[in-house]
């Protein structure tokens, strides 16, 4: 079976329930420098699937934290 990083972490997180996606996501931020990659997987998926009125949010709250 041939299968890449993004639907390995795909398959990973695909039957989990919201608290259990939240917890994920809890766990991997300020974690290991490995687990940045699924959640850019995470990210990807929720830009893909979000309005742009909520891509700019998105980008204006990260805009806003790199310049402090």
């Amino acid at each position: 079976m041939n299968i890449n990083l993004r639907q390995a972490i795909v398959q990973r997180v695909q039957k989990k329930s919201g608290e259990e996606l939240h917890e994920v996501i809890e766990d991997s931020i300020g974690g290991e420098e490995r687990l940045l990659p699924g959640l850019g997987v995470l990210f990807e998926i929720i830009w893909q699937h979000s309005e742009s009125s909520i891509q700019d949010e998105l980008v204006a709250t990260l805009h806003e934290h790199l310049q402090n």
